[in-house]
């Protein structure tokens, strides 16, 4: 099935580009759709727990969103903004930064610490496409020993901010930013390693968690770090052109029978986020979802036959977007679109930030 990139599209008014979360988790819109009938259904996360039975279970993507924004500057006293993306074997740093077609190979650049001030030098070893680079930590200018910046994520802690999509705007504002630390994290993160969060799971509250617990709904998690390639448009004229980013994952043994005896006894998969959906999508087989752990490239399209999602929770996602192709995938692309513009003509607020849906 050949797909033009042009049919994911949909006008968004600006205004509805959510710049901050709700004031509190779970009080976000919440747009129930039945992929069967295309039924919508305005409610309020919070209520989640309407449309949920006994037995279901909620796939949550467990990953921690790392620290991973942070700022720099040229010795020329340009001003740079970088994203850590990961640390390799050699203690290398692989980084997107803006600005970096000014910045020669070899060029030594400040990182600066959360309040401003320079922290350390890092050589920019090697330029590579779409904004990416090697960074090789040196020794600080200041006082930072061998020991405090060694793991990234220790040196992160002192020099990231929350590693926010670029339609969210922000400063070095460290009130906000403290803000941010908090809400673009879910309650039950675990482990690190994401440079962007599962944003579905943004609107749970431990309150509603345990709320749903009480009502027999069964809980498993796996664990997907949220790589930068997840907000990147498609920029190929078919879907089938665009290469799409991998991820590293895992689930284990107890989660996975968590998921196949709900699955025995008549219980809806529903997964928390097209994270959790990629996840278990790549790890079934015969309807049997097993242990394991990688990297996945699965691109879920149109045309995808989905083995064991039965329903999904998500955000409502950026046009020609790999995101908007999964839940297109799920529910039908007219279908998806219908309740997009339901949405946007009763002015939901949209991505990272925004309200949600429950697509069932």
């Amino acid at each position: 099935m050949i797909m033009k990139t042009d049919e994911l599209d949909y006008v968004l008014p600006e205004e509805l580009i959510a710049q901050q979360p709700a004031k509190n988790r779970g009080r976000c819109r919440l747009l129930v759709l039945d992929r069967q009938t295309g039924r919508m259904t305005d409610s309020c996360f919070a209520d989640i727990s309407e449309f949920l039975r006994p037995g279901d279970c909620l796939v949550l993507n467990d990953t921690r969103v790392l620290p991973a924004r942070f700022f720099a500057r040229r010795a020329t006293g340009g001003k740079l903004e970088g994203l850590f993306l990961l640390q390799q074997d050699n203690g290398l740093w692989q980084v997107m930064l803006k600005g970096l077609g000014r910045v020669k190979e070899g060029e030594q650049i400040r990182l600066k610490n959360v309040k401003g001030g320079d922290f350390c030098v890092a050589q920019v070893l090697e330029k590579k496409a779409n904004g990416k680079c090697l960074l090789k930590i040196e020794p600080p200018l200041l006082s930072c020993d061998s020991k405090t910046r060694g793991p990234a994520e220790k040196t992160l802690k002192l020099i990231g901010f929350p590693p926010l999509p670029p339609y969210i705007r922000r400063d070095m504002d460290l009130q906000q930013a403290a803000r941010d630390k908090i809400r673009y994290q879910t309650v039950y993160a675990k482990y690190p390693g994401a440079v962007a969060a599962p944003t579905a799971g943004l609107h749970f509250t431990k309150k509603l968690l345990e709320k749903l617990k009480e009502q027999g709904v069964l809980f498993a998690y796996v664990t997907l770090a949220v790589g930068e390639g997840t907000f990147r448009p498609v920029t190929t004229e078919t879907l089938e052109a665009h290469h799409i980013h991998e991820e590293q994952f895992s689930i284990n043994k107890k989660n996975a029978s968590i998921i196949n005896r709900t699955r025995q006894n008549a219980g809806r998969i529903i997964a928390v986020g097209t994270t959790s959906v990629r996840v278990l999508e790549t790890t079934v087989a015969n309807g049997v979802v097993s242990a394991a752990a990688g990297s996945t490239d699965l691109f879920i399209k149109p045309g995808h036959k989905f083995k064991i999602v039965d329903a999904m929770v998500t955000n409502f996602h950026l046009p020609r977007s790999t995101l908007i192709a999964l839940v297109a995938a799920f529910a039908g692309l007219d279908t998806i679109l219908a309740a997009y513009a339901h949405a946007i003509s009763r002015r939901y607020r949209f991505y990272s930030y925004g309200d949600a849906m429950l697509i069932i």
